[in-house]
């Protein structure tokens, strides 16, 4: 057995690929949970609240886009581990950096830098998983790193409460160089190792909107995970504004929303990867929760009439029907062969996030119109039906041999 498909080192890769995906979490959740605080600290007037929040927020995402093509490309042209290194400690720089910001203007570009770093993180770690682990048992290595990242949501809640926000900052920055650090003589894939000096395309990109096959694969493997953001984005985040709707009295914290979803979530990772194991099958685990999602939806939105509390257990509820990220993901790697699987894996789940933008811009387009329920209603309701669309266009992947290459 090679030093890269050791017992230990398997293990190893696992948990820095779990830290990994946690600190991703981490600093997702901490900027939503500090934005008003952090900028009302920087001066900011209460009108510009809003706006500059967006505009943090949007430099964010399009660094997580831009750094998912970067640090995609980069792991299969140079390997998952040197993705695993640089994301880590680009993202420890930018957090640093910006628990010393003072104007807005350096907040938004340590926000910037913080997002491409981390958007190397989960797809370097599930594509390290998935190649390094025995074809039977990969879904229970990316079970694992998705439950145990997951709970970097509750911990950035927690810090947030606990610390002022530049030390959260500050600590979301020491986590990644303790990474870093624990990172050092982990194994690059046997799998990847074998392919490292074969005059092959790696990482070609662009084959990706070239290839007609490649094109509808990798467009149906994103669309699988967008009711999932649906729900944090839009179910969650307007949590507050949906409780005045449902005529709901008691004050809804959006921070503390985002902190039972992110629960629920970790607990419908863990159960979708298990069941995933258990019956066999990628397909239908996915399918399965996307019906849920969409049952979920619609209870969440017209049986939600009591009070906060009960809000509280339904945004639980609806992270279970949620948590199959890590499956979503691990099927998404498993899809293509080792040239182009690492540019797949970070993509897709960047891109989903993403996706987010859109499906907020037509959820506010509509609002005015039906109503903020029935807007939610439509745009949830539609995402479910395209995910569970695109579920039925892909190959089944579990216990799939992932040592090919794509030739196309």
């Amino acid at each position: 057995m090679d030093g890269s498909n050791s017992k230990r080192n398997i293990i190893a890769i696992v948990i820095i690929s779990a830290l990994g995906y946690f600190v991703d979490i981490y600093d997702l959740i901490l900027f939503s949970v500090v934005r008003i605080g952090s900028l009302k600290s920087l001066g900011v007037p209460e009108a510009d609240l809003m706006p500059d929040g967006v505009l943090l927020l949007n430099m964010q995402m399009a660094g997580m886009l831009i750094g998912g093509i970067i640090w995609g490309i980069m792991g299969d042209k140079k390997g998952r581990i040197s993705v695993l290194f640089g994301s880590i400690f680009l993202y420890s720089l930018a957090n640093i950096a910006n628990g010393f910001a003072h104007t807005v203007q350096l907040y938004a570009l340590f926000r910037f830098i913080a997002g491409v770093g981390l958007a190397g993180e989960l797809g370097a770690g599930i594509t390290l998983v998935s190649e390094v682990m025995p074809k039977e048992t990969r879904g229970y290595g990316t079970m694992l790193v998705a439950t145990i990242g997951i709970f970097g949501a509750v911990v950035a809640a927690l810090v947030a409460d606990f610390f002022e926000w530049r030390t959260a900052f500050f600590v979301g920055g020491g986590m990644g160089i303790l990474l870093l650090i624990m990172r050092i003589g982990v194994f690059e894939s046997g799998m990847y190792s074998s392919i490292k000096t074969v005059e092959i395309a790696k990482g070609s990109f662009h084959k990706l909107f070239t290839d007609k096959k490649l094109f509808s694969k990798y467009i149906y493997s994103i669309l699988i995970g967008v009711p999932i953001w649906f729900i944090v984005g839009v179910l969650i985040t307007f949590s507050p504004e949906l409780a005045k709707a449902f005529g709901i009295k008691s004050a809804v914290n959006p921070g503390t929303a985002v902190m039972f979803c992110y629960i629920g979530l970790a607990a419908g990772d863990f159960l979708s990867g298990f069941l995933s194991q258990i019956f066999k099958t990628r397909k239908k685990i996915v399918m399965l929760f996307i019906s849920m999602e969409a049952v979920f939806i619609f209870v969440y939105l017209f049986l939600n009439r009591f009070d906060s509390t009960f809000l509280y257990a339904m945004c639980v509820v609806l992270g279970i029907s949620g948590g199959y990220w890590a499956v979503f993901v691990t099927n998404a790697s498993e899809q293509f062969g080792i040239n182009i699987r690492a540019t797949v894996t970070t993509t897709v789940p960047n891109f989903v996030r993403g996706a987010v933008v859109p499906a907020t811009l037509i959820f506010q387009f509509l609002t005015p119109i039906t109503g903020i329920v029935y807007s939610a209603l439509t745009v949830g309701l539609t995402v479910c039906v395209i995910a569970f669309f695109s579920v039925t266009r892909l190959e089944e992947t579990f216990g799939k041999d992932l040592n090919y290459i794509e030739k196309h």
